[in-house]
């Protein structure tokens, strides 16, 4: 009898601890394999705007960290939709993930019929900047204020052509705030995002737009765009004589962020490892001083912080949405 007991608590023991195996070998495997091949992190939008600048510098970044290429690849179209769907519909492998934006909580509520829900079908892996605008006008634009601006649209209205980079996109959304804010009619002129809108804006095809700093620093240092204002609540260390656009209208906020997701059913390891790498970058001189010279603020945190930062915003743009009833093209 006893040599039944303790050959059946035997048993037990070893299958107990065959049952462990799974999980400490997946964290193994995380933590010294993972990846084997190459990543590919999926962007929304076309290369050379603020979007595929950061995620070029958090890929390369990567690349280094974990020891395999990190390529970002662009599938430009339906304000980043069509990226978010790959990816959600892609192996829950680690080795496709989103680059995730304000679009995508903006989305949720600009379309009515996504055939995914990036709150049930994505998993956040990590925050990584937010990125104010700046309202920008072609240099030969008569306004050098935002005062001087609003004045001359009201005087002219529907006829000052303000870049976006599509609908429902952040320099959509920034314009839509200001419009309701000031009662100016601007027209909107939309494009398949900020890289492709700013030539027109420097040849003067287009007067203005709200553009994220990221990707038009360069054009204003050249003297090639002129800033009025950003539109943060601060003014911001890379552009320390420009004001805010809530200097002139009380109450006036808007900024980007950018993030990184994966399928749902990601191994949390692969989750947690990704997080940890991206906030070692976050916490690199180097690479705070890169985001900074771009315009953007480091956002550290958990999985499960960033997951909450995106539900926030889902709320937060929503209310404007509905509000300006914007529809998605």
């Amino acid at each position: 009898m006893n040599v039944m007991h303790l050959s059946r608590r035997r048993f037990l023991q070893l299958a107990a601890g065959a049952a462990a195996l799974p999980a400490l070998s997946r964290i193994a495997w995380a933590q010294e394999s993972y990846p084997t091949r190459p990543v590919r992190l999926l962007v929304g939008y076309a290369a050379g705007g603020p979007a595929d600048t950061i995620a070029r510098l958090v890929a390369q970044w990567l690349s280094e960290r974990l020891g395999q290429q990190v390529v970002v690849e662009n599938r430009v179209g339906a304000a980043s939709n069509i990226a978010a769907e790959a990816v959600v519909r892609s192996p829950s492998d680690g080795y496709t993930l989103l680059f995730v934006t304000i679009s995508n909580a903006v989305n949720a509520t600009l379309y009515d019929k996504l055939r995914f829900d990036l709150n049930r079908d994505m998993v956040p892996i990590a925050s990584i900047t937010r990125s104010p605008g700046v309202l920008e006008v072609n240099p030969s634009f008569p306004a050098k204020t935002v005062p001087e601006f609003i004045a001359y649209a009201r005087a002219n209205p529907g006829r000052v052509n303000m870049a976006s980079a599509g609908p429902g996109s952040a320099p959509h959304l920034y314009a839509e705030l200001f419009k309701m804010m000031t009662g100016v009619d601007v027209a909107q002129v939309h494009y398949r995002g900020s890289g492709p809108a700013l030539p027109d804006l420097i040849a003067g095809q287009v007067q203005a737009m709200f553009d994220p700093v990221a990707s038009s620093i360069g054009h204003i240092r050249a003297g090639k765009l002129r800033p009025l204002a950003v539109t943060t609540t601060t003014r911001l260390e890379v552009l320390p004589d420009i004001p805010t656009v809530g200097d002139f209208v009380p109450g006036y906020e808007a900024s980007g962020w950018y993030g990184i997701g994966a399928p749902k059913n990601t191994p949390a390891e692969i989750v947690d490892r990704l997080n940890m790498e991206i906030n070692a970058a976050l916490a690199n001189p180097k690479m705070k001083a890169r985001f900074a010279d771009l315009g953007g603020t480091v956002l550290p945190g958990s999985p499960d912080d960033f997951g909450r930062f995106i539900a926030e915003e889902t709320e937060k743009w929503g209310k404007v949405i509905r509000a300006a009833n914007i529809k998605a093209e």
